[in-house]
């Protein structure tokens, strides 16, 4: 992990990384499809203006134009139709889903492994290229709140069966604050929560010089969402502190008792997993209820891992809405804490179980033919390329990673040796299989 990147910000991973990455994503895709999600693929370019629709994330588009256009530097910035990057899969999702809708039975379950763009400054973490694993819900109309909470649910599964530290899922409830605020007298809600999204970056007395300057907050108010966001329970237990503080809404109660569902849930169904956090308020203004963010316990200076929560309003055709919950896994930020950590490894470099030698070069196509019969059985085979003695035939296997080498005499017998230990004994090609712990590349967790 102490390589020079070329390219700032665009990671790539040497071959035994690369593998870390692919048991990550083939976990992922394995939980999502048992849970009955369907897989999707939407294409890398949105309109500006599809992008910047919801939300301020103007800054981090990577706009598109032609090298040969003469407004190539300014044609993103001022043309909702040109083209840019996406710089998530739920914006793309939600167009495709409109798009689609004739053709979709809703409540239509998806997942979206893909990479997506951000302008961002590099650093441990953030990338301008990365890959997110998604997982979405969207109904037709209405979406029962019940999808929240499996949501929930899964993404605690999927991150458990990951070679990665114990996290944390923090939920809380857009409603629950908006409600909140309201009561207090504080109306400009989106802007609170945008404040209050800034907490553990600036901490609180700066939180509350913001909302005193910028939203005309007294210092009672500034002080009463400060104590809201303050509260964390391991249970439901925060309702109670909530109403501890003597605010009441309606649209408070609906949020507490909407996150009251998918805290008892988890504690249930994923214990240790999850906590109410009344300080998660996520930066983009779609989400409406649910929301979520996630982090690595020791690690928490990395950052959200997985993030997200109920939109109601992002997807609309005509009068007709498709409401939606979805979380999102960064799994290039969670692969890059796996390797720089040495949290995982894979049992070796490369995919090869067995390197089939050659006695002279004539013996090149009765090589194919054993590698073959191997392969046949889904053992992955290499052929060597030249004839060289034998002892440097094994030195290349050694290099590349590869534990067995095959050999064939002048009279049809077959050997197999097993490099890592010395052992070598007969073998047929119609029927030798390796153990099972070394018939595949597996990827196992730091001891």
């Amino acid at each position: 992990m102490a390589r020079t990147a070329s390219l700032s910000g665009f990671p790539e991973w040497l071959p035994e990384e690369r593998l870390v990455e692919l048991h990550v994503l083939d976990t992922l895709r394995r939980t999502f499809e048992l849970h009955g999600f369907s897989s999707i693929e939407t294409r890398a370019v949105e309109t500006v203006g599809q992008l910047l629709r919801k939300g301020e994330i103007d800054k981090e588009v990577y706009g598109l134009s032609r090298l040969q256009d003469e407004d190539a530097d300014t044609a993103a910035k001022v043309d909702p139709h040109a083209l840019a990057l996406h710089f998530d899969l739920t914006v793309p999702f939600a167009r495709y889903v409109v798009e689609n809708a004739g053709y979709l039975a809703f409540p239509f379950r998806r997942y979206q492994i893909q990479k997506v763009w951000r302008g961002e400054r590099p650093q441990e973490g953030r990338a301008r290229e990365f890959t997110q694993a998604d997982i979405d819900v969207v109904g037709d109309g209405e979406l029962p709140f019940r999808y929240d909470v499996e949501i929930a649910l899964v993404i605690a599964e999927a991150l458990n069966a990951l070679p990665i530290p114990d996290f944390l899922l923090r939920i809380n409830n857009r409603k629950l604050a908006e409600g909140f605020y309201t009561g207090i007298g504080l109306t400009d809600t989106a802007g609170v929560l945008r404040s209050i999204d800034k907490l553990e970056k600036v901490g609180p007395a700066k939180v509350a010089e913001l909302l005193k300057e910028e939203l005309g907050a007294t210092d009672d108010q500034a002080q009463a969402a400060l104590k809201l966001a303050g509260i964390r329970t391991t249970d439901t237990s925060f309702v109670e502190q909530v109403r501890a503080l003597g605010v009441t809404n309606e649209l408070l109660e609906e949020g507490l008792n909407e996150l009251e569902q998918v805290i008892a849930a988890a504690v249930q169904h994923a214990p240790g997993r999850v906590v109410a956090d009344l300080s998660i308020a996520r930066g983009l203004d779609y989400y409406t209820g649910t929301v979520v963010e996630t982090v690595l316990v020791g690690h928490e200076q990395l950052g959200s891992i997985c993030s997200g929560g109920r939109y109601d309003a992002l997807a609309s055709k005509g009068n007709r809405k498709f409401p939606g919950v979805g979380l999102s896994i960064g799994v290039t930020r969670l692969v890059s804490r796996i390797l720089s950590q040495d949290l995982a490894k894979a049992t070796r470099s490369v995919p090869t179980a067995v390197l089939v030698t050659l006695n002279n070069d004539d013996s090149w196509a009765a090589a194919q033919d054993v590698a073959a019969q191997l392969r046949s059985r889904g053992i992955a085979t290499e052929v060597a390329a030249k004839a060289e003695k034998f002892g440097k035939q094994i030195k290349f296997a050694d290099r590349r990673g590869i534990p067995f080498v095959w050999f064939t005499d002048d009279d049809g017998k077959h050997q197999v040796k097993d490099i890592r230990t010395g052992e070598q004994y007969d073998a047929d090609p119609d029927s030798w299989t390796p153990a099972e712990e070394d018939l595949h590349v597996r990827v196992i967790a730091a001891s």
